[in-house]
């Protein structure tokens, strides 16, 4: 293919864990809707994946309001994991995801391991799913409620049983809220992961000053936009140099150069999030962005720049 300046298209299309994407350009999960949302403004054939809101076995109401909260740089949230629900999701929401020719992958989370276990496996029954992300930020409930992601055995635990329940590529997405991100990066790697994906929101909170009150209903939610992108750089950057397997750099990717500087630190592809929400066209905007960027500086393929990063130490 041939641009109009008579220069050789770009190669965008990446491998991930076993998934070819025309272009490193993923959605992220729960700022995407279940895609049909934003088909008004874009192209969904023209992304490299799109990764659905988070589903559960059983509908979920999510938490009490209010739910969003605007900070300096960022975005707080704690929607809770509202979600339609199995069920729901084959019924009313994968049949028009099916008409596309982008890969759909489904993000999954449950309260115990079990649960994580049968939704994969039903996942594995249903045509057009490409591929399943794991959440595994959510509280383990049998263990008093703390993430399964904060700890490497348990998060071992979850990624092994749904490898073992499904035999799609399965994508772990890491919590940022640990002292070690890599320990959990080689845990869940071990576990059989196909590609990791980093990083989940920030635990953070907001105070009314006129109430004395928190400002969420959940009184704490997750921060994301902008504000937490230099930390999950340096997250993405550790872990590429931690495992041999495809990382997803997620995180504050608001234009084309966010996306570039993780492809830089070594990410093979990137969701675009907190975006989606304020420019709803950013997804293929950032995919528009990167190819100019290509052929300015002549690069033919887009693997030709993953993880080049230059350290003088």
């Amino acid at each position: 293919m041939m641009t109009i300046s008579g220069t050789r298209e770009p190669d965008l299309s990446v491998a991930v864990g076993g998934l070819c994407l025309k272009n490193p350009v993923m959605t992220a999960s729960g700022t995407f809707g279940y895609g049909r949302e934003f088909s008004a403004f874009v192209d969904l054939d023209f992304l490299g994946a799109i990764v659905v809101k988070g589903l559960h076995l059983k509908p979920s109401a999510g938490n009490p309001p209010e739910r969003i909260v605007e900070t300096a740089g960022g975005l707080l949230n704690s929607i809770g994991l509202e979600n339609v629900g199995w069920d729901g999701f084959v019924r009313d929401k994968l049949p028009f995801l099916r008409t596309l020719r982008t890969p759909v992958l489904v993000n999954i989370y449950g309260h115990n391991i079990s649960e994580y276990a049968e939704l994969a496996s039903r996942v594995d029954d249903e045509d057009g799913i490409a591929g399943i992300e794991v959440n595994i930020s959510c509280p383990n409930i049998k263990e008093g409620g703390a993430a399964f992601g904060s700890d490497p055995k348990i998060s071992f635990d979850v990624i092994r049983a749904v490898r073992e329940s499904t035999r799609l590529p399965v994508i772990a997405k890491l919590s940022p809220n640990v002292t070690d991100i890599t320990l959990i990066a080689r845990s869940v790697e071990e576990a059989g992961a196909d590609a990791i994906s980093l990083i989940n929101t920030i635990t953070g909170m907001a105070v009314d000053i006129e109430t004395w009150r928190p400002r969420l209903g959940n009184i704490v939610g997750g921060l994301s936009g902008p504000a937490i992108k230099p930390v999950a750089l340096r997250m993405v950057w550790q872990v590429v140099r931690a495992v041999k397997v495809p990382v997803i750099g997620v995180g504050g990717i608001m234009n084309a150069q966010d996306a570039l500087e993780f492809l830089i630190v070594g990410a093979t592809a990137v969701q675009v999030g907190t975006a989606n929400l304020i420019n709803p066209s950013a997804t293929q905007e950032i995919i528009v962005g990167i190819k100019e960027y290509l052929v300015e500086k002549n690069i033919p393929d887009i693997n030709g720049l993953i993880g080049v990063l230059i350290c003088d130490k």
